[in-house]
């Protein structure tokens, strides 16, 4: 579902979310009669400290989740925090690495619902087999993706060997067509190279680093896509 349809109670939603982060950032100051009450950084001592805007987006749900299957969970649709994050993304893409894993399995998995695959699953936590996301356009010329996603800082790369790994994953499904690594960091150097490899790049394997990454989410944003 596009962001023109989303229903504007779920616009509503979103708003009132933001707008009670801004009040109680108003409301936090040290109570009166307790002039001694030490304050760091805004936030009374002892206090829990106050989600800062945009990370308050990412404890909001981003996509809205449908059956379960043998496999995961059916992906319905992008909910609006989806859009705010992408669009975050855009203006500060260290913004990237704050993201939590789990969270941004759920992010690439709304970005296949986005791109228009009719069948999206977000497999469990625990024995996805190497599968994080499975994207599958049913029918003539039919396609099933496997993505896997890794959340690494800047400085962790992806190695050959976890490259390899999903090959294996590729000989074991059958059904599968493609197989596709999607990490925020970048793959070590020479993986490209790697006779092994790069007989199955693009084709049946992909690799996406973290500015490709991003590049595509802006894509499936509203008034951009095919872009």
């Amino acid at each position: 579902m596009r962001e023109e349809a989303q229903r504007p109670d779920a616009e509503d939603a979103m708003a009132n979310l933001i707008a009670r982060w801004r009040e109680r950032r108003k409301q936090i100051l040290p109570p009166v009669g307790r002039p001694n009450l030490r304050v760091v950084s805004g936030e009374p001592s002892g206090a829990p400290p106050t989600p800062q805007y945009p990370e308050v987006l990412l404890q909001a749900a981003v996509v809205v989740f449908g059956d379960r299957t043998n496999e995961g969970q059916l992906i319905r649709e992008v909910a609006i925090p989806w859009f705010e994050i992408i669009r975050q993304l855009e203006r500060d893409l260290e913004f990237m690495f704050k993201i939590p894993p789990r969270k941004l399995e759920e992010i690439i998995a709304g970005a296949y619902e986005r791109a228009g695959f009719p069948e999206v699953i977000l497999t469990p936590r625990s024995g996805d087999r190497g599968r994080d996301v499975i994207a599958t356009k049913p029918g003539i010329g039919s396609i099933r993706i496997v993505d896997q996603v890794k959340a690494y800082k800047r400085s962790h790369r992806v190695t050959a060997d976890e490259v390899r790994s999903v090959l294996g994953v590729l000989q074991v499904d059958r059904n599968v067509s493609k197989g596709v690594i999607t990490t925020t960091s970048q793959f070590a150097p020479g993986i490209l190279q790697d006779e092994d490899l790069k007989a199955f790049v693009p084709y049946r394997l992909e690799l996406k680093d973290g500015s490709q990454l991003v590049q595509w989410l802006k894509t499936l944003l509203p008034g951009t896509e095919g872009k």
